[in-house]
């Protein structure tokens, strides 16, 4: 499941730049119940991107931002306390790892869903039903 976290510079500490994707990865699998799981643990992969602050703009001016995209297959996060605890520790994640004054209000979440059978991993495209016989074949 990749994550793509785009930061401005200076946003996130150097230690935060280290841990934010790990923390958001961590924020996925947990909030499904699978962070044991080895099959999904090495499918949530992560990247972070670092741009200048005169590239990320809020409400027409200049502005740090931090930007969370997460894509997943269609069965991801239907539960509404999932969704919400996900985005609330994403949020939390961003702001205990900022080097300065950021606000929660320039940080956003957002999840995109992949149409059923186009979810591909190592050349192989999964079914929804794929990937839940991927997941329950390596339950611990």
């Amino acid at each position: 499941m990749p994550i793509t976290i785009q930061v401005t510079r200076g946003l996130l500490t150097p230690d935060g730049e280290r841990q934010i994707v790990p923390r958001v990865a961590e924020a996925l699998l947990e909030s499904h119940g699978l962070a044991d799981n080895p099959f999904m643990r090495s499918n949530v992969i992560g990247l972070l991107v670092v741009t200048d602050e005169a590239t990320s703009f809020v409400g027409g001016a200049p502005r740090s931002l931090a930007l969370i995209s997460v894509d997943v297959p269609s069965v991801t996060f239907r539960d509404r306390d999932i969704q919400r605890r996900f985005v609330n520790t994403v949020t939390t994640a961003v702001d205990e790892l900022k080097a300065g004054t950021h606000p929660k209000a320039r940080t956003f979440v957002h999840v995109t869903y992949a149409v059923d059978g186009t979810w591909g991993i190592g050349g192989k495209a999964y079914t929804n039903e794929d990937l839940g016989a991927a997941i329950a074949g390596a339950a611990p």
